[in-house]
């Protein structure tokens, strides 16, 4: 029995995957997940219903197994950020870096060898595609004395 918040066995084996350096694509419902990603990259198709398995939820998610190093978003072509992109920066913090690219800039990075993970979620929400890089685990400061 698994104590992981993260029980879907696919979603385990692709974050395992992933190394420094590893980008991880959390796909809005409108993104297209099969020719904008490497062939290579694992895909994880979770867009079961418009609205479920939301990519605010996978987020959270993945926050909880993996290090991240910096994301970047999708921007609206108005350059106006989106509710969502708020959301992701509270939930990743004020030392994780968010860039913003326009949509065929944005397309040409999940392209990227690097892609190794691909969620397709039911998020419907506008530009609501998040890619995020791996970063590494940072190593305890040990301040007890060695005995």
């Amino acid at each position: 029995m698994l104590k992981s918040t993260i029980l879907h066995p696919e979603l385990l084996h692709g974050l395992s995957l992933c190394g420094h350096g590893s980008r991880i694509l959390i796909a809005d419902a409108n993104f297209p997940v099969i020719t904008k990603t490497p062939t290579a990259a694992k895909k994880i198709f979770l867009n079961i219903s418009p609205g479920l398995a939301d990519a605010v939820t996978i987020l959270q998610l993945i926050i909880t197994a993996v290090p991240i190093e910096s994301a970047a978003i999708m921007n609206a072509p108005d350059t106006v950020e989106q509710p969502v992109h708020a959301v992701y920066r509270t939930l990743l913090g004020p030392t994780i870096p968010v860039t913003g690219f326009k949509r065929m800039e944005f397309y040409e990075c999940a392209e990227s060898k690097d892609t190794c993970l691909v969620i397709a979620t039911g998020e419907t929400r506008r530009f609501a595609n998040l890619l995020l890089t791996v970063g590494v685990i940072k190593p305890e400061i040990n301040t007890a004395p060695i005995s």
